[in-house]
């Protein structure tokens, strides 16, 4: 008879237990190792440090990454047209790639051979994935990372995978049923959409299907939903925190109380205005490094502004942990999972002469987000109903996100509105 699997102790890794000082001088090694190598191989870190007259032995522990601009995501975009393809931050030669991603803008991100990060993985591990779990990942495997990464890191903990993708609710409700799905990777919307396509399909989930553990992100996660799906479906859910071009940095434990620093890279709260490294319960930008010789990204802003905090966790994981978002730097916003710049917003209104102002909202409706794409028209359009489907479907390639259109009449937007107003309300 096969014995019931331990999901709520122990570690993945040596490291987590280490004490501040010992996890500290792992650090520093480490991020001399990356600076002296990326100097040398991507040509956009070698800028970075000569702009800020630094030389790479300068840098010989983390609080010296002071002295280095943070590098923003949307700054990429200018990167990679002034040196294409991958703006002089990759570490290896085309040739030596595994694969190549897009995310939208575009942004091309050059993808390891061999993917040996094992910061998913670790925490998968303290969200209670096992060896020999079947796993279902929901999350995208078109054109971007992410669904990759999580592959190969629930393979490092020796589970098997189903890569589902997005989409197709009933199918992948069929699918955790028929196989007897035990781990669930994806978004917490689409985890209570499947809560509730499994009812309308006239199952109970907590029994009918075999669910244990969920692992969530790319959303918020409010309390009052992950209550609801860990007592409907009978499984704990923990999340996560990074991005696809920088990976994981921060994820939960047992404990639910901050996501935890994983081990192989260097977490910042940084203020944004000074770049300065903020302190136990000081709000600044999520700011991180990875030691990732194919993509060196050094100081690489995440655009969210969080906190952390250093008292001890009863889990025994000795890491800071990042508290929670509180907000965002700029007017990037992350809209099911996907994140929607201005400059996008203004790519979709771009294709259509018609449209002489434009905003994009976001709300929430339950557990679900809602973007209505406002278009201020300068001309009537003979067929209205035809002339939003055309738009729906460049807002769906340029943003990667289904919205909705609602037409205004010109003037009807003030010169100061945002570009993204993000009205969702989080409990």
């Amino acid at each position: 008879m096969a014995t019931r699997k331990d999901r709520l102790s122990g570690y993945f890794s040596k490291f987590e237990t280490l004490t501040a000082t010992e996890q500290r001088k792992i650090h520093n090694r480490k991020l001399r190792h990356i600076i002296a190598y990326a100097y040398e191989k991507a040509p956009a870190i070698k800028k970075k440090l000569d702009r800020a007259k630094v030389k790479p032995g300068d840098l010989v522990s983390v609080k010296d990454l002071e002295r280095l601009p943070i590098t923003e995501k949307a700054d990429l975009v200018g990167l990679q047209k002034k040196n294409p393809p991958f703006g002089g931050l990759n570490g290896v030669t085309p040739d030596a790639l595994g694969r190549i991603f897009i995310s939208p803008g575009p942004i091309y991100e050059p993808g390891e051979r061999f993917y040996e990060d094992n910061r998913w993985a670790q925490g998968l591990f303290a969200g209670g994935f096992r060896a020999g779990d079947l796993c279902q990942i929901t999350f995208n495997f078109h054109l971007v990372p992410f669904g990759f990464m999580l592959d190969s890191s629930l393979k490092l903990l020796d589970c098997r995978t189903i890569p589902a993708g997005v989409g197709s609710t009933e199918l992948q409700v069929r699918i955790m049923k028929d196989l007897k799905v035990t781990g669930f990777l994806g978004t917490p919307s689409f985890l209570f959409s499947a809560l509730q396509k499994a009812k309308e399909m006239g199952f109970n989930p907590k029994k009918d299907l075999a669910l244990k553990t969920a692992f969530v992100a790319a959303e918020m996660l409010t309390e009052s939903l992950r209550d609801t799906l860990e007592s409907e479906l009978g499984l704990m859910v923990r999340q996560s925190y990074g991005t696809a071009d920088i990976g994981c940095l921060g994820f939960e434990c047992i404990q639910k109380n901050g996501m935890h620093f994983p081990d192989d890279c260097i977490v910042e709260i940084v203020d944004p205005r000074t770049g300065r490294q903020c302190g136990p319960g000081e709000i600044g930008e999520v700011v991180g490094t990875c030691f990732n010789k194919v993509y060196p990204l050094i100081r690489f802003g995440s655009g969210d502004l969080s906190y952390l905090s250093d008292e001890p966790c009863l889990c025994g994981r000795t890491s800071p942990r990042l508290m929670k978002i509180v907000g965002r730097v700029d007017q990037m916003t992350k809209v099911k999972g996907m994140f929607i710049h201005p400059g996008l917003v203004d790519t979709v209104a771009a294709k259509f002469n018609e449209i002489c102002a434009c905003q994009v909202v976001v709300t929430r409706e339950g557990h679900q987000d809602k973007m209505t794409f406002r278009a201020e028209l300068s001309q009537s359009c003979p067929d209205p109903k035809k002339w939003s489907e055309a738009l729906k479907k460049v807002i769906q390639e340029i943003l990667r996100v289904r919205g909705e259109v609602q037409i205004l009449p010109k003037g009807s937007l003030p010169k100061e509105a945002k570009k993204i107003e993000d009205q969702r309300v989080w409990e």
